[in-house]
């Protein structure tokens, strides 16, 4: 790599860095001409095939801009889009294909930005899964409906199953009313030994 200051096309690594979760690697380099310093970044390169069959090079920004404009009017901010972008990107690499197309990319970003907010997730996907007329946007809404109806009701069976009384041990008094009788009959005096009652009236 040649040196941003002098051009010189040597240069050796003082200290490299991984970044960006583990998906690229920081490198600090040192001219051996000139002595400067300067940074670069490396990371695995993931190229998207658009429908024209033109490929370009796959980035979080583009990402983010597509989803910016389904949450517009919507409560969501700027770190929660970085945050669905990262996610995407995560889930594109972990396939370990160097080439993706456009369509599966947003397919990929359905399921985030579903839990993010689903007014958005219906903007998004009336594009991405080519919804035709009304009837398309109900069925995806009865979906979201049924999903929400069953979360809703696993949270209720939980909350109800801690709530739950437990049943405590009852224990059984008879071996301690057996022990007690022991007692007593052990303190109990004899015929032949005198209690302290007939001592004093003797």
């Amino acid at each position: 790599m040649h040196c941003p200051f002098c051009r010189h096309p040597d240069s050796k690594v003082v200290d490299s860095r991984t970044t960006d979760d583990g998906a690229a690697i920081r490198r600090r380099r040192q001219c051996s001409a000139c002595g400067r310093r300067f940074s670069t970044l490396e990371t695995t390169s993931i190229s998207v095939i658009k429908r024209s069959g033109v490929t370009e090079p796959f980035e979080r920004s583009k990402i983010v801009a597509g989803v910016r404009k389904a949450c517009q009017g919507r409560p969501v901010t700027e770190d929660d889009l970085a945050k669905l972008a990262q996610e995407v990107e995560e889930s594109v690499r972990s396939a370990g294909i160097a080439e993706i197309e456009a369509h599966e990319v947003g397919l990929a970003i359905l399921q985030p930005l579903r839990r993010l907010d689903v007014v958005a997730y219906l903007r998004f996907a009336s594009v991405y899964q080519a919804f035709d007329d009304l009837d398309d946007f109900e069925s995806a809404i009865e979906i979201l409906r049924q999903e929400q109806d069953q979360t809703v009701g696993q949270q209720a069976l939980v909350e109800s199953e801690s709530h739950a009384p437990r049943r405590s041990r009852r224990v059984s008094a008879k071996p301690q009313a057996k022990v007690q009788s022991r007692t007593q009959r052990k303190k109990r005096p004899t015929d032949t030994e005198s209690s302290p009652e007939q001592e004093r009236l003797l």
